[in-house]
């Protein structure tokens, strides 16, 4: 599981914004949005975490990658 914190994800409109970034990198990509605490959590990814931190980087979004 690799977990992102997302500084500005602040409603539904946002997480819609976070999935569509994540899943464009993997479709496949299973995604919990926790909105209250702003994280995401990817499971069964095949992409680099690395890359998917750049994706929402590059979409605008805050991220700082979490420990699992």
């Amino acid at each position: 599981m690799i977990r992102f914190r997302i500084a500005n994800m602040t409603c539904g409109g946002c997480a819609k914004g976070v999935t569509a970034t994540l899943k464009e990198i993997d479709p496949a990509a299973e995604l919990r949005i926790d909105l209250e605490r702003r994280e995401v959590s990817v499971d069964k990814s095949i992409a680099d975490p690395a890359i998917l931190e750049t994706a929402l980087t590059s979409a605008g979004w805050k991220s700082e990658r979490l420990a699992a």
